[in-house]
């Protein structure tokens, strides 16, 4: 299968560095690259030059962290986010630890840390359509998506990486707690046209484009790359103990991807990806495909929204905040303790008989891969 096609981003006064999936060729390019995503998860000595004598080894105290920077922990424990709203729609936040229990594969599981209103840190990534579709509605995205931001994201806790496709993937911006860097890099998303466009969807023929491979992809749509790039290379890379999430707003029509829509959902969950889909573009001309984007996000956990105006976008947003805001966290020690990659499905139930009776819906991942955290890291950049 030959490799998703990726976009370059020119910076000034920033190097460009090119990220490759080894296997699926799915790759990303970002001139900001180096500044943006250093998200090593290694501490930086202060001083690295080498010595003419021998030298003690530095002290906790003498390390230090950039901004962007993050440390890994691997645990045995696994972590399960979960969301509870009743008929109306509103989110219960009073849950306690006796009123659920948590199953793996159908065997009950010893709850370790029942916590509600996780405060976990939030690494998301947003992933902007920016195809034909999506000319008349872009404008109230970025705008939305930027007023997102600026409302969720907490300082010098939370990360945030921006994406925009055709049928091509680009990165914006690397994941970054600085929202300066990630409205600049909502600002220069731009509608793609595509040779002969004329407008409303509109395709003309006429004098064939210089290069026809550019003008097909600016003319399509690959969705279920995008996710895959953006889980595979951008998301894996994030802290471990983060809660990540992708924002996808698109009309959830894919026309090019090269990877299928279970390999998109599949390779999310292995990247531990909630994915929240806003269906939305030019509802009279293409439509929205609400089934598929219904079907991703509900294989990883996550919702979709379908908002007819800008009030219904901003409030779509508004949700998806919340529904982040108002998650629980349990962790647990699997009974099962081979980590060999397998599927592990997981259900949530409650327990409590008065609040059975309430109906309440539950809202999380149907499983996860149980991987293994000294694995061989090639293995993330495998096609799945």
């Amino acid at each position: 299968m030959s490799g998703v096609r990726v976009s370059s981003v020119r910076k000034q006064g920033l190097l460009s560095v090119l990220l490759i999936a080894a296997a699926s060729s799915v790759v990303f390019t970002c001139a900001s690259w180096a500044q943006s995503s250093q998200t090593s998860g290694r501490p930086r000595r202060t001083e690295d030059a080498p010595q003419a004598t021998p030298t003690p080894p530095k002290k906790d105290e003498d390390l230090t962290l950039s901004s962007d920077e993050v440390v890994r922990v691997d645990t045995s424990l696994t972590n399960v986010f979960f969301t509870a709203a009743d008929k109306q729609k509103r989110f219960i936040s009073n849950l306690k630890r006796e009123d659920v229990r948590i199953l793996e594969d159908g065997a009950p599981q010893e709850i370790f840390t029942f916590q509600p209103n996780s405060d976990l840190p939030l690494s998301l990534a947003i992933l902007i359509d920016r195809s034909g579709s999506e000319e008349r509605t872009l404008p109230e995205e970025k705008a939305a998506a930027r007023a997102f931001l600026e409302s969720v994201m907490r300082p010098a806790k939370d990360e945030a990486a921006v994406v925009s496709f055709t049928g091509e993937v680009t990165l914006e911006q690397g994941l970054t707690g600085s929202l300066a860097r990630l409205r600049r890099a909502i600002d220069q998303v731009e509608f793609v046209p595509p040779s002969g466009y004329i407008g409303g969807g509109v395709v003309v023929g006429g004098t064939p484009p210089i290069s026809g491979t550019q003008q097909t992809l600016a003319g399509s749509t690959a969705i279920w790359d995008a996710i895959w790039a953006t889980s595979n290379e951008l998301l894996t890379d994030s802290a471990e103990h983060q809660r990540r999430a992708i924002i996808l707003l698109t009309d959830g029509e894919d026309t090019i991807s090269q990877v299928r829509m279970q390999e998109a959902i599949s390779r999310a969950l292995k990247a531990d990806a909630l994915i929240y889909a806003i269906g939305i573009g030019d509802r009279y001309s293409f439509g929205i495909n609400e089934s598929a984007l219904k079907k991703i996000t509900e294989g990883t956990g996550g919702r979709a929204y379908f908002p007819r105006n800008e009030r219904e976008l901003r409030e779509a947003f508004a949700q998806i905040e919340r529904e982040l805001r108002e998650q629980y966290l349990i962790a647990y020690s699997p009974s099962n303790k081979t980590r060999d990659g397998s599927y592990r499905r997981v259900t949530i139930e409650i327990t409590n008989p008065e609040l059975r009776k309430d109906n309440l819906r539950l809202t999380y991942r149907p499983g996860y891969f149980a991987k293994n955290p000294g694995g061989n890291p090639a293995e993330n950049s495998k096609k799945p």
